[in-house]
């Protein structure tokens, strides 16, 4: 019997779409396909639009509803690389944040910066999965337009770029040290080759990262995500009990419990701090990637997956910004690990300072692939989009990793500091990412379509971290100028 209908080749996808939805909606949905009816940069989803069909399904927690078995991670491999994303290099700037904001200021902000973006996560996940979108980039597209989304892609490739940089700056200053600080590698064999820090950082590069960069799928990272968690665990461990003895022995100095607004320089520290502080929760850019590998995936799934990892992140960073202020005070660096050169002034000092720095460059180590996997993706989708996925071509795959940590490494060698770094990528991409975009998102297709239509609470909530984004962004960026030239003069 003559049919229209043809095999669907193995591998492929289909995607459905309600047949009640607006044509308006609709409309956005298919402008993220090309002209033959493929999805941009997944050329083997089978849009089904035009099929005719009784069934009465409900679709709408699924993205893809044919696929291949879903043999993802389940929801503590999905914690631990969401975990990973945002417990990176952010967590050595914050004991230095403490410093500038106060204990009560900063613990009130480390709290309710990890709620606002716990809420734009799930607000994220629920406007993505209902628009099919299967990442950051199309979900933006959907709700703003094709130039939003390019420039959503390109805040993640700066964001990322900058946040692997900074991952290389401090592998560079914990194993050949600093000005004001001797590296593991001098205290261990003397000074030599062996200790220049660009030949350090290459061959970490080369021998670590390079492998762990070139898988193509983020639920392989799983397990080394679990064993990077356990490591900044440790370090929390490590820290926090350090202080404890001696804040017991009586050791540790009174900590300021608010904010310095005696000099001109202190309050333009507080310009800074804040967006330091919202780039320390930034993991958005992954959440669609990890949802896509998720195990029976729905959007409840991911939301208790986001919950999970906002509890135990605030635990981590909280108790991490208070014992490294408690521990070195007025003398707290913007990368803290830095500061665990020195004697700490109680047994085994010594041996407890290695743990410290060389289980958190583990730790770093294992978090790398993790962030270049979103940012090898995103420069995928803006330079290559219309061709077929990265995990069907692996020659453009392999040339995109080497390119990119080539370029990551060149940029660790010409910014002198994470402190530099985040303050820049705080106030601009950071922000953006985990705040602005978010909410834009949520206003913009709520009012498209009734049947996602916001609560009144939910609205209040998205305009008011569109608006503290805004302000944020501003006095960021504002703080960071006068920095600049108060250091020059």
């Amino acid at each position: 019997m003559d049919s229209n209908y043809s095999a669907i080749p193995k591998g492929s996808f289909v995607e459905l779409q309600m047949q009640n939805e607006p044509h308006d909606f609709r409309s956005q949905q298919k402008s993220l396909l090309s002209d033959d009816g493929n999805r941009v940069n997944h050329p083997k989803v089978i849009d089904t639009d035009d099929v005719d069909t009784d069934v009465d399904v409900d679709l709408d927690d699924c993205t893809l509803v044919f696929s291949k078995p879903n043999s993802g991670s389940g929801v503590s491999g999905a914690v631990f690389n969401l975990t990973t994303t945002i417990i990176g290099a952010g967590i050595m700037a914050l004991p230095a944040t403490m410093k500038v904001l106060g204990i009560v200021l900063g613990i009130f902000l480390i709290i309710l910066i990890g709620i606002l973006s716990e809420i734009s996560v799930e607000m994220l996940i629920r406007f993505a999965v209902s628009c099919k979108a299967r990442s950051y980039g199309e979900v933006v597209q959907i709700a703003m337009g094709r130039t939003a989304r390019v420039l959503s892609e390109i805040c993640i490739i700066v964001n990322n770029a900058g946040v692997l940089i900074v991952y290389l700056i401090i592998m560079g200053d914990v194993m050949s040290g600093s000005v004001r600080h001797i590296g593991v590698f001098d205290q261990w064999l003397g000074h030599g080759f062996w200790d220049h820090r660009k030949l350090l950082v290459l061959a970490v590069m080369v021998v670590f990262l390079a492998p762990l960069c070139v898988l193509d799928r983020i639920d392989s990272l799983s397990m080394t995500s679990a064993a990077s968690v356990a490591l900044a665990v440790v370090f929390v461990v490590v820290c926090f009990a350090v202080a404890f003895i001696k804040l017991i022995e009586g050791k540790i100095e009174a900590p300021r419990m608010s904010p310095d607004f005696g000099s001109k320089m202190a309050i333009l520290d507080l310009l800074v701090v804040i967006p330091i502080m919202t780039n320390a929760y930034v993991c958005h850019f992954n959440v669609q990637p990890i949802y896509n590998e998720l195990e029976g995936r729905s959007p409840q799934k991911m939301n208790q997956v986001g919950r999970i990892t906002t509890v135990l992140c605030v635990v981590v960073y909280a108790s991490t910004a208070i014992s490294g202020y408690l521990l070195f005070g007025k003398d707290t660096e913007g990368d803290v690990l830095t500061n665990f050169d020195r004697n700490l002034g109680i047994r085994f000092s010594t041996a407890l300072n290695y743990i410290v720095r060389v289980g958190y460059i583990l730790h770093l180590v294992l978090v790398f692939p993790v962030i270049h996997f979103s940012l090898r993706q995103t420069v995928d989708n803006l330079v290559f989009e219309g061709s077929a996925p990265l995990t069907e071509s692996k020659k453009r795959s392999l040339a995109l990793t080497v390119i990119l940590l080539a370029l990551i490494y060149i940029g660790s060698t010409m910014i002198p500091n994470i402190w530099t770094a985040f303050k820049f990528t705080g106030a601009t991409t950071a922000v953006s990412l985990g705040f602005t975009f978010p909410a834009l998102i949520a206003l913009r297709i709520s009012q498209q379509e009734e049947s996602m239509s916001l609560s009144r609470v939910e609205k209040f909530l998205s305009w008011l971290m569109l608006i503290l984004a805004m302000i944020v962004s501003i006095a960021g960026i504002i703080g960071n100028i006068y920095t600049i030239q108060s250091s020059s003069e």
